[in-house]
């Protein structure tokens, strides 16, 4: 089936550099938890099928079992016979999932809902770093508004604010304060004294 569409996504996620072709490739990418989908032929050996198992368990990785035989798989993948194999994109994974529950959807209708789920929430992370680099590059500008208008604040008082009684009362002079003082006298040898009257 070389013009299968399933098989046409598998070369283009190829090319792109999304596919990891075999079990040492497919069982890294696992465990550093970067595959989104593995991909096993419908005639794998059970060892290689325990061996999915393990590395799907292991990276947190849906693995499934495609219709089509290592030869298929070997011709459109340049090689002479894929057991397993890995892809990275969420995009590509949806897209080859989605492709497979159409031919068979009892079988791989849930694992086409939880990774179309994985890829929107890939993408819309992807939206939102590109609009935060554009924002750092190009500086977020705000939409004008008119500032909101100014209310009338009295000017602030200098000092202290003085009660109504305290404004109402005389003046005091220092001296009217401290008590009446002696006349200036001149005392012997001509000097000039000064004092006060003590209480009696």
């Amino acid at each position: 089936m070389p013009n299968d569409p399933i098989l046409h996504l598998l070369g283009l996620a190829k090319k792109a550099g999304r596919l990891e072709i075999g079990e040492e490739p497919a069982g890294a990418v696992c465990r550093a938890r970067q595959a989104k989908l593995l991909l096993l032929a419908a005639d794998a050996a059970p060892n290689t099928r325990r061996r999915a198992a393990h590395f799907g368990e292991a990276g947190n990785t849906l693995w499934l079992e495609t219709p089509f035989t290592k030869a298929e798989l070997g011709i459109i993948l340049g090689r002479s016979s894929c057991a397993m194999l890995a892809l990275t994109d969420a995009g590509f994974s949806a897209a080859i999932v989605e492709k497979l529950a159409a031919r068979d959807p009892d079988k791989y209708g849930p694992a086409a809902q939880q990774l179309r789920e994985k890829a929107d929430r890939v993408l819309q992370r992807q939206k939102e770093q590109r609009r935060h680099e554009k924002n750092l590059q190009q500086g977020k500008r705000k939409p004008w508004a008119p500032p909101p208008p100014r209310e009338e604040i009295p000017p602030p008082q200098r000092g202290k604010p003085r009660s109504p009684k305290a404004a109402r009362r005389p003046k005091v002079s220092p001296e009217t304060e401290r008590g009446p003082s002696l006349k200036t006298t001149n005392g012997p040898g001509g000097r000039r004294l000064t004092g006060r009257f003590r209480k009696p």
